[in-house]
């Protein structure tokens, strides 16, 4: 290919509106182009890319036992409805009517049309296991798309769907699935971790997120791993056990005493000289209308997803002031508790061991001391509330300590369990011919965000570092001037080199040696071969890989079986090394 007969148009500048590399890099690189918030043009070196990619899906699952479909983008409203996900899918899920006046969806996932599918057609345990794939664009509604392709209103993506007789048959369908994620992954030069993530509006009884790990901010989810163990979960669904031994003491007679100009956690604990393991904040929420409070100790942070999984409700918000104010007969700060009335009050484990703490007084600037569950107030549930921290003990080993680091979500997987068959009667005939249940899995891809993960990872100060596996051409071909000969040279080398089955790209423009060079650093080849004046009289070719610092002189005569001999290497081991 040469650059003059495609279209590469290439920035100098980064785009005003990206905030990650991965995303400036794909914008400047001549890659992708915005048409609207979170809705991308594919260019042509994207284009490719893309297309490699999605090969790499395509044959893992394929390997998998998977079976390719394609399923309509645009679904009935009543699936949805009979699911039981129309009232649970919030404004992300992109709707409109038709002009008949009915209902419809842009299909961000297909849970419900391809069980609608299966349940009308596969009726006999025979025909099981099933799993049923396709690769396709995906709609969603974000409020606030940014960062480029990562989190997109458009986007492409692989989805799966399991049909298996029951749990322990679904085992080995998961199983097959994560093992084919690694193997994709892996081909793409990625290096990914399996995390334990929360089933969200997929439902469902255990998921997974495949994350990329990056060494940067730029990470769009924390995870937590444990020094000891495999245990891994990202920020919504990790449990930790807490490190902080806190004496227990004989219960102290209850008090209410006044805290002027104190309503945070810090001003609290300094007016009042205690630390902060033992205050107990209560949080006033709204679910789906109605007010409840949690109880945490003062020195964690509340999952509000772990609360709302809990409630089973559709919104989780704070409570307004108002609300506040109306519930407690205080401002916001100063809830507690003592003599809450009306108000399902859910505690934190960690609350229960504390003995003489002090809470919120349910009056302005004022706070209880010396405070005890049973004697003094009585909750509805006590449930796991609290975050996970940096520090704290692993639940699984019950020996490691927790650490952080940033990741870049890449696939997820699902056991749906019965949900979906549930819900919308799906069942075969079992051996016995009674009547059963698919017990389903949900398997995801993201492929566009796989690829600007790959970008995130990859890259230094001059642009793109392109694993070999996904880069739109293996080599770049530069010729340094416009000297006859050289760019001779030049046109020779990419026609032999094609024929050897080397995708080239050659950079036949009339521009100086530096714009080319610089775009050649940006575009992010996996090799590069310069041909200049000094090294061309000498008989030789400059051979630059992208991922090192150093040039490799390759002798002309024997130009093309080096350059293939390189390329194969890296296509034996796609990670930029």
């Amino acid at each position: 290919m040469f650059w003059s007969k495609t279209y590469i148009p290439t920035l100098r500048e980064d785009p005003a509106d990206a905030e990650l590399i991965s995303h400036k890099l794909l914008v400047r690189g001549g890659y992708i182009r915005k048409l609207q918030a979170g809705v991308y043009n594919y260019l042509p070196l994207m284009q490719r890319t893309l297309l490699k990619t999605i090969n790499i899906v395509r044959e893992e699952m394929d390997r998998s036992g998977a079976i390719e479909i394609t399923m309509p983008v645009l679904h009935p409203a009543e699936l949805w409805q009979e699911s039981g996900r129309w009232d649970v899918m919030g404004k992300e899920q992109m709707r409109s009517k038709d002009r008949h006046d009915h209902w419809m969806v842009l299909g961000g996932t297909h849970e419900e049309v391809v069980t609608n599918l299966i349940r009308n057609e596969l009726r006999s345990y025979r025909q099981l296991p099933l799993n049923l794939y396709q690769i396709q664009v995906k709609f969603r509604d974000e409020i606030r798309p940014r960062f480029g392709l990562m989190r997109g209103r458009e986007f492409l993506m692989k989805d799966a769907y399991t049909f298996d007789l029951d749990a322990e048959a679904h085992k080995l369908a998961y199983q097959k699935m994560v093992e084919a994620y690694f193997a994709v992954f892996n081909r793409c030069g990625l290096d990914v971790r399996k995390v334990e993530s929360d089933t969200g509006a997929m439902g469902g009884k255990m998921a997974h997120e495949f994350m990329v790990i990056v060494d940067t901010e730029s990470g769009e989810e924390l995870l937590f791993f444990c020094n000891n163990c495999d245990y891994a979960a990202n920020v919504e669904k990790a449990d930790s056990i807490s490190p902080k031994t806190i004496a227990t003491e004989s219960e102290k007679p209850l008090q209410k005493v006044p805290t002027p100009n104190a309503a945070t956690i810090e001003e609290v604990t300094a007016f009042l000289n205690v630390p902060a393991e033992r205050l107990v904040k209560t949080l006033l929420y709204t679910a789906d209308g109605k007010p409840v409070a949690a109880m945490i100790r003062g020195d964690r942070q509340i999952n509000e997803l772990k609360l709302k999984n809990h409630l089973g409700c559709f919104e989780l918000t704070m409570a307004t002031p108002e609300i506040v104010e109306e519930v407690t007969h205080a401002p916001v700060g100063f809830a507690g508790p003592v003599g809450l009335k009306g108000v399902r009050l859910l505690a934190d484990p960690e609350v229960m061991e504390l003995t003489n703490f002090v809470v919120g007084g349910n009056e302005n600037e004022t706070h209880y001391i010396n405070v005890n569950h049973k004697r003094d107030f009585s909750v509805s549930e006590i449930i796991p509330l609290r975050s996970a921290a940096v520090g704290d003990i692993c639940p699984i080993c019950k020996k490691g300590i927790l650490h952080t680091k940033k990741g870049i979500e890449v696939g997820n997987t699902f056991n749906l369990g019965y949900k979906y068959a549930k819900s919308l009667n799906a069942t075969y005939l079992d051996k016995d011919g009674k009547e059963q249940m698919f017990y389903m899995g949900s398997y995801g891809i993201g492929v566009t965000r796989t690829i600007q993960a790959a970008v995130e990872k990859y890259n230094d100060a001059r642009g793109i570092i392109w694993p070999a596996s996904l880069a739109p051409y293996h080599v770049h071909i530069v010729p340094l001037s416009t000297d006859e000969n050289l760019r001779n040279a030049a046109f020779a080398l990419h026609d032999q080199l094609i024929k050897a089955g080397v995708e080239t790209i050659l950079d036949d423009r009339d521009e100086r040696a530096g714009v080319k060079l610089n775009d050649a650093d940006l575009v992010g080849m996996p090799l590069r071969v310069n041909i200049g004046a000094k090294s061309f009289e000498k008989g030789q070719f400059e051979l630059k890989d992208r991922a090192k610092p150093d040039l490799m002189m390759v002798e002309i005569g024997t130009a093309v079986e080096t350059i293939k001999k390189q390329v194969d290497a890296k296509l034996a081991t796609p990670v930029p090394v």
